[in-house]
């Protein structure tokens, strides 16, 4: 086996589609003024109070290019699409042209946490109205974890590796992590990474809503009128996450081929810490999260104290806030009432898979334009009063490093710091 080339990694571009937005732009710009993604479910009817949920604004696959009618009836699951168009985004904002000479040297690894769920309720809902028969030839790929990345390479032309890795609301920072260690040590030159999940089904729904993870609105909540203010990171008030659906892609370049190619690099992706919590399967685990925040920041080669900025998983869960909360503590100590600890999900809701990616992208721009985005519709809990989580809208602030945050079910952590270039 070859030695490590130990090359720097730096992100050229980046696409998402989220509740904010169809687009990255969209997103940022809805993103800054402090706006919020949450409304009640339109993609099906459910008698539940945990129907405040973030969609993807006009999201209408038919709508991109190259879809046909005949393709949409075979492919139908959600994530796909959804990849096909943040991919085909990122790539278009890198700049990368995939020819004869980048494309065998183009990755793509697009994690998910449900994969084609909607798919499989299609097919089981043929099966049992209408027959065996009527089950879809095109099921086991649209269930297959990789088939996004596949069907992406099929439009954009690149055939390095593709797969999908499977770190639940982990899995965009997983894909940021092995995509840069896979640049780093000569395997690829680019890499698109990221996570998407389509998860806006019934029974996904009702399946978060009865294991009380995700937000029951009730009449006396501050939702229920508002529906914009169901999510709520760190607050006083929070009461579980609003699920939501988006994908977010980054594309990865080694250092001297962002020379060679004239691309833009936007940001380093400097660190990466994962650790697993052998513990619980949806409670987290202190200890091996300090872990992981520790060694992301070691193999970035800084010190605590060099990080001015942390973009949360911040959930809004009771539980998940409050260990994040500690972990920090663990790790700045004294320093924390310092860093600015930013909460996307207050915006744009949990997009599982999707969500740590996103999250990555808005950290980059962020980085790049000197401004740290909110944790909007905050209500200070008296248990964290060392925590500044930027309430106030969007800061004006110069800063070099962000460390990004994501754990998920399974007990799976994985953190990564940025720097700006």
């Amino acid at each position: 086996m070859k030695a490590p080339q130990n090359r720097r990694v730096f992100v050229v571009g980046y696409g998402a589609a989220t509740p904010l937005g169809r687009t990255f732009a969209a997103t940022w710009e809805r993103a800054v003024k402090g706006e919020a993604g949450f409304a009640r479910l339109t993609r099906c009817r459910l008698d539940t109070r945990c129907d405040v949920v973030g969609e993807i604004p006009g999201w209408d696959p038919a709508a991109l290019e190259g879809a046909d009618p005949k393709d949409l009836q075979n492919w139908n699951a959600g994530f796909v699409w959804v990849t096909l168009a943040v991919v085909r985004e990122a790539l278009a904002h890198a700049g990368l042209v995939l020819d004869g000479v980048t494309g065998p040297r183009t990755a793509c690894l697009m994690g998910s946490a449900l994969n084609g769920s909607d798919a499989y309720r299609v097919a089981m809902d043929n099966f049992t109205r209408r027959g065996p028969l009527k089950v879809s030839p095109y099921l086991l790929p649209n269930l297959c974890a990789n088939l996004p990345a596949g069907r992406a390479g099929m439009r954009e032309g690149f055939t390095g590796p593709i797969f999908s890795p499977q770190g639940a609301c982990a899995s965009g920072n997983h894909a940021i992590g092995l995509g840069a260690r896979m640049i780093r040590d000569g395997d690829c030159d680019f890499a698109v990474v990221g996570g998407v999940d389509t998860c806006l089904l019934p029974e996904i729904v009702h399946g978060f809503a009865n294991m009380l993870a995700t937000i029951a609105v009730g009449p006396k909540d501050r939702a229920y009128a508002d529906p914009r203010q169901a999510s709520r990171p760190f607050s006083r008030d929070r009461k579980g996450f609003v699920l939501a659906e988006g994908g977010g892609a980054l594309v990865l370049a080694a250092g001297e081929a962002v020379k060679a190619h004239g691309l833009q690099a936007r940001a380093e992706v400097l660190g990466v810490g994962w650790t697993s919590d052998a513990h619980h399967f949806t409670l987290p685990n202190a200890a091996t999260i300090v872990r992981a925040l520790g060694q992301a920041i070691e193999d970035a080669g800084l010190a605590p104290g060099d990080i001015p900025v942390v973009n949360a998983h911040g959930t809004s869960t009771l539980k998940g806030d409050a260990v994040e909360v500690e972990c920090l503590r663990a790790v700045f100590g004294a320093g924390l009432p310092r860093v600015a600890v930013s909460a996307n999900k207050s915006q744009i809701g949990h997009s599982l898979g999707a969500a740590a990616a996103i999250e990555a992208a808005l950290a980059v721009e962020g980085l790049r334009q000197g401004l740290i985005l909110p944790t909007i519709n905050h209500i200070p809990d008296p248990a964290f009063p060392d925590l500044d989580v930027v309430p106030e809208g969007a800061r004006r602030q110069a800063h070099e490093f962000v460390l990004s945050n994501a754990f998920g079910f399974g007990g799976t952590n994985c953190c990564i710091v940025l720097k700006g270039v």
